[in-house]
């Protein structure tokens, strides 16, 4: 069928395909992504502009629409991390090949959704690594009062406390890879586990990177300000860590009071 020659169209790079969701969507909002018609626009899509195809999910179902056909216009926006693009996508008269009906796309694109959200807190993971690998190394070989800043005590219990928060988020984001990959029922909670936990640690963990390397670390020439705006653009990707903290309270049953 159609869905199997996209398939292998994408499988072998000749193709690719973006979901036309914003992407601040939550795993938890596939559902209400599954509405109206081909004809919408949708604003804060990532990666829009380098795709073939777009993955439209509809009240009829997934929709696969090339990206060059009549009706399409992807529309750049600027945003505060310009290492990952977004775009507004607008169809208007475009049309599209039915993937899938509606129950089995809203529970592929909750799928997607989850998928990348777990995958996200590894990004995060990365993110705040390396922040803590490098705030160190700066503060090792960078010296005031003829002994390297790093050994100021309170400089080494910001650093400490930073090491922390990135082992534990390590073990979430583990976590959630293990869940997704094996499958496990407890996916949907290790993912809002890891998302909630992560997403901070990698806006915290950047935020003492710019600080921790002095004057230095605000300038344009130093890569922390990169990171800085990938870790905050992260921290809205497939949901806040409000709404993961939501879905966790939903999915152990401990409603906010």
């Amino acid at each position: 069928g159609p869905a199997a020659g996209l398939l292998a169209e994408l499988a072998s790079g000749r193709k690719v395909a973006v979901l036309a969701l914003p992407f601040s969507t939550p795993p938890a909002g596939a559902g209400a992504a599954m509405t109206g018609t081909l004809e919408r626009t949708v604003s804060g899509v990532a990666e829009a502009a380098a795709a073939d195809v777009l993955l439209v999910p509809t009240a009829d179902g997934l929709y696969a629409v090339e990206t060059a056909g009549d009706g399409v216009d992807v529309r750049p926006l600027v945003p505060l991390d310009l290492t990952r693009p977004l775009a507004t996508v607008t169809l208007a008269g475009a049309t599209g090949t039915l993937l899938a009906d509606a129950a089995p796309a809203a529970e592929a694109v909750s799928r997607g959704l989850l998928a990348g959200a777990g995958l996200l807190a590894s990004e995060q993971l990365g993110l705040a690594e390396w922040c803590l690998t490098e705030t160190v190394r700066h503060t090792r070989e960078r010296h005031q009062f003829n002994r390297p800043v790093g050994s100021f005590q309170s400089l080494k219990h910001r650093m400490a406390q930073l090491w922390l928060e990135v082992v534990s988020a390590r073990a979430a984001a583990r976590n959630a890879a293990d869940a997704l990959a094996a499958g496990s029922p407890d996916a949907p909670l290790a993912v809002a586990v890891a998302q909630a936990y992560c997403s901070e640690v990698a806006v915290h963990a950047a935020e003492e990177c710019v600080q921790l390397h002095g004057g230095i670390g605000m300038t344009w020439e130093h890569p922390a300000h990169l990171y800085l705006k990938r870790a905050k653009a992260d921290s809205i990707a497939y949901g806040t860590a409000g709404r993961h903290r939501e879905a966790v309270a939903a999915l152990v049953e401990l409603p906010a009071p």
